[in-house]
């Protein structure tokens, strides 16, 4: 765990190195001209870069260490669930049936926030340590989900894009990391959605006049994979522009499951798990490559997010709950614990 430690501690006192060579090299150059704020801006950017090893006191009086006190307040978590729940529907048997028959394994967002937070306060996981971060779609449906854990973990550091995709990356990871309390925990939460009626088909949005899709990006890459694979259409080389380069890479990233679709019973049911298998291929590289910023510990709680009416509960399919340790090693199970 030290050499991990250190060996992150290198490269930013590196990276901090080469900006402040930068800035002093760009303000003596006769060659290059930079305006004073743009050297100015180099070398706050360098400062940036600068760091400190957990439990170390800063020299500055306005920042004494990096804990923090994440969500104020005595409340367990369980309490706050308990709490959150009550300005919820009640449970609605009949959409209760119907999800469970459409995503068998679903779980109301109720039930699933009341097993999360007692399987973390056995870790010793509150409220008081822990940061939360997210990977969710940009879709204001997801942020219902999102919405009750910052109610009960305090505000989130978000990682996620169009579909719920990482697109925070790497770097979006390392520096969440560095937010959490030095003797904390991370709690990880990410996964695509998808939108279901009384139907049983799609979601209705409160308040808009229309029925409309959910999720509008993983639709409109389904769509672009079947023109594909159906023959009508090649690969668009100019996927990334930079005015809609997430979209463009949802459409890349989904590519793989072209056979999987089309040979689905039910495409849009199966879209979200493939969009799902992508993400979690991601998401878990992204951990792998930044554990050394771990500190205490980091929960990885990854699903299918279920949308439904207003009127009623949405849902959570769980595919994943993992304890990740100090060293980024995979200890605990804790997905039983959500059945």
């Amino acid at each position: 765990m030290l050499h991990l430690r250190l060996t992150t501690g290198n490269r930013i006192a590196c990276a901090h190195r080469n900006y402040l060579s930068l800035a002093h090299e760009a303000a003596q150059s006769k060659r290059m001209q930079i305006p004073i704020a743009t050297t100015a801006l180099l070398a706050a950017s360098a400062n940036a870069f600068q760091h400190s090893r957990p439990g170390r006191v800063q020299t500055r009086s306005f920042s004494p260490s990096t804990r923090l006190n994440i969500l104020a307040g005595t409340e367990s978590a369980s309490e706050r669930v308990a709490r959150v729940m009550k300005s919820r529907p009640e449970e609605n048997s009949s959409m209760d049936a119907l999800v469970k028959e459409n995503f068998p394994g679903a779980i109301s967002n109720k039930e699933l926030e009341t097993k999360v937070a007692k399987a973390l306060e056995g870790l010793g996981i509150t409220p008081a340590n822990t940061l939360l971060a997210t990977s969710l779609c940009c879709d204001e449906l997801a942020r219902n989900l999102e919405d009750d854990f910052n109610t009960v973990y305090g505000h989130n550091f978000n990682l996620g894009g169009l579909s719920g995709f990482p697109f925070a990356g790497n770097t979006g990871f390392g520096a969440m990391s560095a937010h959490v309390p030095d003797d904390g925990f991370c709690l990880l939460i990410h996964g695509p959605h998808v939108g279901i009626t009384k139907d049983g088909v799609i979601v209705e949005r409160s308040g808009i006049a229309l029925v409309d899709s959910c999720c509008g990006s993983a639709i409109a890459a389904s769509n672009y994979l079947k023109s594909i694979t159906d023959g009508g259409m090649k690969i668009n080389p100019k996927l990334q522009q930079f005015s809609d380069f997430q979209q463009g890479a949802v459409q890349e990233l989904i590519l793989p499951f072209g056979k999987r679709l089309n040979e689905a019973e039910n495409r849009m049911k199966e879209l979200p798990y493939a969009l799902y298998d992508s993400q979690d291929i991601l998401v878990r590289d992204i951990i792998n490559t930044g554990k050394g910023g771990i500190k205490k510990g980091l929960v990885l709680l990854s699903g299918i997010q279920i949308n439904t009416g207003p009127d009623t509960l949405d849902y959570f399919h769980p595919l994943r709950f993992e304890f990740y340790d100090e060293n980024g090693k995979v200890t605990q199970d804790l997905l039983p614990q959500l059945k």
